[in-house]
């Protein structure tokens, strides 16, 4: 029985790490895992570590083929086999030996965060496997695919989805909230056409309370 693919998230991007066992069922695997959250990994590029574990050029092939599916690329290879350091870069892929006693930011306790300086104007987007933080306004027409939390120091009021890779307990935060959707998970919450637009604008928060999202004050 196959130990399983983990898809975690570090400051270089994405890291897909194979378990042992045999690569058909760790195939089957890295699929259904891709599939929960297709949107989040379409068109991403991720490092793949596989351990010590021998593979062939075709071996990796069929990662790639995988991958491929969603339109993924793999850019490098972390391995403690030769024979699998040749083979990724027979494909044109980069190779290295994975670091001595050097866990991933998330094994370690650090989950990865990306600060973006800037107001995010329509047709703008931000993609990223951990939190995202924005100083400045998100517009409409604007989108944030964040694996963690949102957090926005400004005006949100484009398009976003926290815990995009099925964390429903990441949250959603802004000065100003409202979105033209808000997603945390798989649960989705549209901004009300009430007149809460011409209330006082509040710091608010959004999180997952039962089976829908929930805006409450956002406080110490």
């Amino acid at each position: 029985m196959a130990d399983g693919v983990k898809i975690k998230g570090t400051r270089d991007g994405l890291l897909v790490s194979l378990g042992a066992g045999d690569l058909p069922l760790l195939l089957a695997d890295l699929r259904a895992q891709l599939n929960r959250s297709p949107g989040f990994f379409q068109g991403g590029k991720v490092a793949l570590a596989v351990g010590s574990r021998p593979m062939t050029r075709a071996d990796l092939q069929q990662i790639c083929d995988v991958l491929g599916e969603l339109g993924i690329t793999i850019w490098a290879v972390i391995s403690q086999s030769p024979m699998t350091r040749a083979a990724a870069r027979e494909l044109g892929l980069a190779s290295a030996s994975p670091p001595e006693e050097a866990p991933s930011d998330l094994e370690a306790g650090q989950e990865p965060a990306v600060i973006v300086r800037r107001t995010l104007r329509s047709g703008q987007s931000v993609r990223y496997p951990g939190h995202v933080v924005v100083i400045g306004d998100v517009n409409p027409g604007a989108e944030i695919v964040a694996g963690g939390d949102i957090i926005v120091w400004g005006k949100l009021r484009g398009t976003v989805h926290a815990g995009a890779m099925g964390d429903d307990s990441a949250v959603v935060c802004a000065l100003q909230l409202q979105p033209m959707q808000l997603r945390i998970s798989g649960n989705i919450a549209r901004s009300p056409e009430s007149n809460r637009t011409k209330q006082k604008a509040r710091p608010e928060v959004a999180r997952v309370r039962g089976a829908e999202i929930v805006a409450e004050p956002w406080e110490p």
